[in-house]
């Protein structure tokens, strides 16, 4: 990115725990980064490996090594300013009585 060359980014490697559902109750996948490691508006995280299937009505937890990027102030500035913008985009306002939509 062009704001690299005014304040780089620093790259860690972590291991990781990611775990993955798809039953009927839930579908989801999280990843858990080793010694506490936060993550920040901006910040970007790779897992590497293979990707994972996962059948309907499994769960499964997996070791990898994920890369984090984080943002440098810049963009964590910008990253910001953008949800705030895209978050009017998650709700509707009305005026209608709602019986005629």
């Amino acid at each position: 990115m062009i704001t690299d060359f005014i304040a780089p980014r620093q790259r860690l490697d972590v291991p990781c725990t990611i775990e993955i559902e798809n039953t009927f109750e839930s579908l989801h996948a999280h990843v858990e980064l080793d010694g506490g490691l936060h993550i920040n508006a901006g910040d970007e995280v790779l897992v590497h490996g293979e990707p994972v299937r996962v059948a309907y009505g499994e769960k499964v937890t997996l070791r990898r090594n994920a890369t984090v990027t984080r943002a440098n102030w810049i963009d964590r500035v910008v990253t910001r300013a953008l949800a705030r913008l895209e978050f009017t985009e998650l709700y509707e306002v009305s005026f209608s009585s709602g019986s005629k939509l």
